[in-house]
């Protein structure tokens, strides 16, 4: 199993319609790599949503509920979608200051890359997101 972290502004789409909705389809993905990324999500991996805006936190873990599939709506095989459904809400946000310091967090793409909107994770790094969100 991957783990992946993806953006959301949250007055567009939080964590909490994800909840209410159980699932969502993930649109809107442009930027190559993030598409890249994308595309390499498999039905069963898991998702660390990360809360853009004013919040800069991971909020909550999802899990892929398909494989990537060309959107719909664009008719561009490029451009991948996948389905998310929700795992659980963290009890304590993991901001994005805390990324920045802490020595497993630090190794990611999201302090380097704050703009990439999709963006794999390694397994300490998502062990530490949970133990920090706990």
């Amino acid at each position: 199993m991957a783990a992946f972290l993806f953006k959301t502004e949250p007055s567009t789409y939080s964590f909490a319609d994800l909840v209410r909705d159980r699932r969502t389809t993930w649109d809107g993905v442009k930027n190559p790599v993030a598409l890249k990324h994308l595309r390499s999500v498999a039905r069963g991996d898991l998702v660390a949503i990360y809360h853009t805006g004013d919040e800069k936190s991971v909020v909550g873990f999802a899990v892929a509920d398909s494989d990537p599939y060309p959107d719909p709506k664009l008719g561009d095989p490029k451009r991948v979608v996948v389905d998310l459904a929700p795992r659980r809400a963290l009890k304590t946000p993991v901001p994005l200051a805390v990324f920045r310091t802490d020595v497993v967090l630090k190794t990611c793409d999201l302090p380097r890359l704050p703009r990439l909107s999709v963006m794999t994770l390694s397994a300490a790094q998502v062990v530490r997101i949970e133990k920090l969100g706990a």
